[in-house]
């Protein structure tokens, strides 16, 4: 089974009840789980120095480490509110730190996965930020000229303001015809995105589209099976499930 959440926007304060919720949903679905993919946006905000990361979130580090010393693998795409990892996660837990995208084959279909906030259209001030803030030479001179609590309260206030400047309205559907785009120019059977907060799930000829919406406003996350592709919401001690099909997606299909 492959498990995909995205923006979780974790805190040091204020996010123990959706941090333990998701633990909780990891936990209950661990004994068939192989491979967990984080969206991005899984913190609020995130700048690992060489020898320090950012405090908080110690329950879900350590539900990570289960899964990944149990054989589980787990990928992080990296999102617009945490894009400036190191070697920490790689090197501790052992998951894979994906800058931009990943694609792999599940049961005989193609998926593709992206946070998607660098999809043209949704936040050119984003955009922007994202293409300067992932550069080395920035985020080399930040850690070195700012001290760490400096430099998260910066990011913080850097956050707060880029938040402020509410995304376009029409960012649902463009990362819809995005998805779609890529199922039509692509060997591509299933396309999951975040970072818009909505939840949606479309069946089309050329494949499927599921954007796994929250975890932070909704506790929702994406489910494959051998045989189905599933929207799902944590409830508290199991998972519902919203909308669902079969995997691989049929050839032909209507909107659903």
């Amino acid at each position: 089974m492959v498990l995909f959440v995205s923006d979780m926007h974790f805190q040091a304060e204020g996010s123990r009840a959706a941090e333990m919720a998701l633990v909780a949903c990891l936990r209950a679905n661990q004994a068939s789980l192989s491979h967990l993919i984080l969206g991005g946006d899984v913190f609020d905000a995130y700048i690992e120095y060489r020898s320090l990361i950012p405090k908080g979130c110690v329950r879900l580090m350590g539900c990570l480490a289960e899964l990944a010393d149990a054989g589980i693998q787990i990928s992080y795409i990296l999102g617009n509110h945490d894009c400036w990892h190191k070697d920490y996660f790689a090197a501790e837990l052992g998951i894979l730190l994906c800058p931009d995208a990943l694609q792999m084959d599940w049961n005989g279909g193609q998926v593709y996965a992206e946070h998607g906030d660098a999809v043209r259209g949704t936040s050119t001030l984003r955009r922007f930020a994202k293409a300067v803030l992932r550069h080395p030479v920035p985020g080399a001179l930040y850690r070195t000229l700012i001290p760490g609590d400096w430099g998260m309260r910066l990011a913080q206030q850097v956050k707060r303001g880029l938040d402020a400047r509410s995304e376009s309205p029409q960012t649902t559907a463009i990362l819809r015809n995005y998805a779609r785009n890529l199922l039509e120019s692509g060997p591509v059977d299933l396309v999951l995105l975040g970072h818009s907060h909505k939840p949606e799930f479309h069946l089309w000829p050329q494949g499927a589209y599921i954007n796994a919406g929250s975890w932070r406003d909704g506790c929702h996350y994406v489910v494959l099976t051998d045989k189905r592709m599933q929207l799902m919401q944590w409830e508290g001690t199991q998972g519902q499930v919203l909308k669902s099909a079969p995997w691989p997606p049929p050839e032909q299909g209507p909107s659903v």
